[in-house]
């Protein structure tokens, strides 16, 4: 999966990259981080579990507006921008423990006990690191597109052959790169703005979250939870369940077809509805 994930990882929206009518009007609130810094988030709704939304590399709380609108009649609902992505503030150290961090520090300013952490692409490894840090709090994880294979490890040799055109050029690198993780009948829109506003990124953030994140070592961080874990991927990169299964004591995968990696802007309305059967599965 760890290719998957570094491959994936570039795929994101910068900001306002894509843009969704809505008719809720969720409130903006600001939590701080271990080191102060600011974390922002929108929240809605009522009841719960309380659904809380994180999203990947390069992008921000934006690429969750159609999951806000469809699940705050039903859920508290919740979308954070990472340290160094949308409204959020910076440091100098970008790693998937801090992000989880970040987690943390929404979860504890708006008091809550009974959590499901959905986490797209990178967001995935954020959310298994506040899992850990947030204990009982969390009551189940939700992969969206990620962890497609959790025993695959990368050496440092293959880390700088494949980061090293993105140093050289991190734009260019970076939009073509995007565009290839689509399938071919998607929608030229959605791509020409995911590839431009991601090429856009602030480079430090990314190149360093990137680096953090190929040495996230999955499988050991999923022996060490035992919460329900779902998966909801696509049919573009196979996903290693049986690897899966050896590391995650409660699992279960969804997988939906005919999409590339941002399934949530892809086919919103599909994604909706598998989403709610795993919510409403895990409540049960």
């Amino acid at each position: 999966m760890k290719r998957l994930l570094t491959i994936i990882i570039v795929f994101f929206l910068f900001n306002n990259c894509y843009s969704q009518t809505t008719n809720i009007s969720p409130q903006t609130d600001t939590a701080y981080s271990f080191d102060n810094v600011p974390i922002v988030y929108e929240k809605a709704g009522s009841g719960e579990p309380v659904l809380i939304f994180v999203h990947c590399w390069s992008c921000d709380r934006s690429y969750w507006a159609n999951q806000l609108e469809y699940f705050s009649g039903k859920f508290s609902v919740i979308a954070i921008d990472l340290a160094g992505h949308g409204e959020s503030g910076f440091r100098n150290e970008w790693t998937i423990e801090n992000y989880g961090k970040d987690v943390k520090a929404v979860v504890e300013k708006e008091n809550l006990e009974n959590v499901i952490l959905i986490g797209h692409s990178m967001g995935g490894a954020v959310v298994l690191s506040a899992a850990q840090q947030l204990d009982i709090k969390v009551k189940a994880l939700i992969g969206i597109d990620t962890f497609h294979d959790v025993e695959q490890m990368f050496t440092k040799e293959q880390f700088n052959e494949f980061i090293k055109p993105f140093e050289d050029n991190f734009p260019a690198s970076t939009k073509a790169f995007i565009k290839r993780m689509f399938p071919e009948n998607a929608d030229s829109i959605l791509v020409e703005r995911i590839s431009s506003d991601m090429s856009s990124a602030p480079k430090d953030v990314a190149l360093g979250s990137f680096s953090d994140l190929f040495k996230f070592k999955e499988a050991e961080n999923f022996d060490k939870i035992s919460i329900p874990v779902r998966f909801l991927n696509g049919d573009g990169y196979p996903t290693n369940i049986e690897s899966a299964k050896k590391h995650i004591k409660d699992f279960d995968i969804k997988i939906m077809k005919g999409v590339g990696h941002f399934l949530m802007l892809e086919k919103p309305g599909e994604f909706n509805e598998k989403l709610e059967e795993i919510i409403t599965e895990l409540k049960s």
